[in-house]
């Protein structure tokens, strides 16, 4: 039996009726929300990651209502965050379905740890699965948002 819910993504609301079994995953993508991926749909790989109340969560392992009163952010809602730009910068990207979910990550490591240690980045990128990549692309492109955040400050 489906249930009235409203989630708050990308600082828009949303109402629509959610069975008790729907994950956020699978709601994002009715909302034509495409950049948090389903890879392997049991919290392991991070394609799916987005960002609830500032922290990176697999959006497969959240029931949609579990998500109600928090505030999410996928991919979309970065609106050209520093992070996507040095992915592209860095080339800290292969066939591209994980960099949603690596950027969701790395986002919010950034803003977690704006003085993040080579062992806070590789332990944030453990989260986070690519079969294309030896990370140390997506490593830099990390250094280089740290680098500017140091620099402005």
């Amino acid at each position: 039996m489906k249930k009235m819910i409203t989630l708050k993504v990308n600082d828009e609301i949303h109402e629509l009726a959610a069975r008790p079994a729907d994950t956020l995953l699978g709601i994002l993508r009715q909302f034509g929300l495409t950049g948090a991926k389903p890879g392997c749909l049991n919290g392991d790989c991070g394609a799916c990651t987005v960002i609830m109340n500032k922290i990176p969560i697999k959006s497969c392992l959240i029931l949609a209502v579990e998500a109600m009163n928090k505030e999410i952010t996928t991919i979309e809602g970065l609106n050209n965050a520093p992070i996507q730009q040095a992915f592209v910068e860095k080339f800290a990207f292969q066939c591209g379905y994980c960099t949603p979910g690596f950027i969701m990550n790395c986002h919010s490591l950034i803003s977690h740890h704006p003085q993040a240690s080579d062992y806070k980045i590789e332990e944030w990128l453990e989260s986070n699965i690519c079969r294309c990549t030896g990370y140390e692309e997506i490593k830099a492109a990390v250094k280089s948002v740290l680098a500017q955040y140091q620099e402005n400050r």
